[in-house]
């Protein structure tokens, strides 16, 4: 077979859309192109395959091999790829089944000698399969027949994440989706093969079991070690327990830093959906992070309104044509502007 399809995920922000790695082999001058909006560490993959791949034990074909990355319009970083680049090469070769591929996921990059290192990101990619295979039971139910709750549909099989070792503990954490942890590309390949061929003496991967949840969460400051500061306690104590929103003002020195960062510790503990959206950040940012507990984030007291909010817009395209448009609609009253405006949009 010439052809293979992988899928893994791209991260942007937080949300983690799938990617399909389509391969093709053909005939022609060895060569190896990829598309897909592919950025400068996607490009690079294709050193790195092409080594951990000879020094997996496999073949690198020796021929003309096209990589497509769908969606083509939606941009590809990081090396996170290099994994299901390498498998899905390999697929198209014949030196594995491509039928196995279907139910898998991979993300992880590739060292020229095979070993597979960690990658950022892998929380959310894990948080977005659970949310994909949540939407297509719903969609399952919603479109069941009559017939179907006579004898029922076959239940459908548990996606599954194949990702570098040390992230393994980090994706756990997501229920609902089966992590399996590979040291190599070597141990990747061993595993489904074993699919393929259970008679074969081929090791397979071990399921990453998730680690009891924390029945404490601690921090590393606490309200009681103010001392004084009757007013700001019982301000913080308020507001903490009404969900109010506080503005700290004085001079330096007065301790508004020092109350800010102890109110956290007296906010009730997150659940576990906020708490791993708030890892997912920190997933994403390639940051330490101690599970369960509320960030806080001391900001420099030049910063602009723009940095301390996020900036950016996603509607900056428009802003642009608008701004670039208002000369020719000066004369027209501010509700037409509007108007013209929220057409645009």
């Amino acid at each position: 077979m010439s052809f293979a399809q992988v899928y893994t995920r791209s991260v942007v922000g937080l949300h983690a859309p799938k990617v399909i790695i389509e391969v093709h082999l053909s005939q022609g001058l060895p060569a190896l192109t990829i598309v897909g909006l592919p950025e400068a560490a996607v490009r690079e993959s294709k050193d790195r395959v092409r080594s951990a791949i000879l020094n997996s034990g496999f073949q690198f074909p020796n021929r003309r091999l096209t990589i497509n990355l769908a969606p083509a319009d939606l941009p590809k970083d990081g090396a996170r790829l290099d994994l299901p680049i390498a498998i899905g090469i390999l697929a198209a070769s014949d030196q594995l089944d491509p039928e196995v591929l279907s139910g898998f996921e991979f993300i992880g990059e590739l060292a020229l000698n095979g070993n597979l290192r960690q990658v950022t990101g892998s929380l959310a990619v894990a948080r977005a399969i659970k949310a994909e295979a949540l939407a297509s039971k719903v969609l399952q139910v919603a479109n069941i027949t009559e017939q179907e709750l006579i004898e029922p549909r076959q239940k459908p099989q548990t996606p599954q994440l194949i990702v570098p070792i040390d992230n393994g503990a980090e994706a756990s954490r997501v229920d609902g989706v089966t992590i399996l942890a590979a040291q190599s590309l070597k141990t990747v390949c061993d595993h489904l093969q074993s699919l393929a061929n259970p008679s074969a003496a081929y090791e397979s991967l071990d399921v990453v079991q998730p680690s009891p949840a924390q029945q404490h969460v601690g921090y590393q400051v606490d309200l009681a070690d103010v001392k004084g500061q009757h007013h700001a306690r019982r301000a913080l104590e308020i507001a903490a327990a009404g969900g109010h929103s506080l503005l700290f003002t004085g001079p330096p020195g007065s301790g508004k830093t020092l109350m800010a960062s102890r109110l956290p510790t007296i906010l009730p503990d997150l659940s576990d959906e906020d708490a791993l959206e708030v890892a997912s950040t920190y997933s994403v940012a390639d940051s330490d992070y101690d599970y369960g507990t509320r960030p806080f984030r001391q900001v420099h007291h030049t910063i602009s309104a723009v940095a301390l909010v996020g900036g950016g817009c996603q509607f900056s395209q428009y802003l642009s044509y608008f701004h670039n448009r208002c000369h020719i609609v000066h004369n027209l009253s501010a509700r037409v502007l509007f108007c013209t405006y929220g057409e645009m949009l």
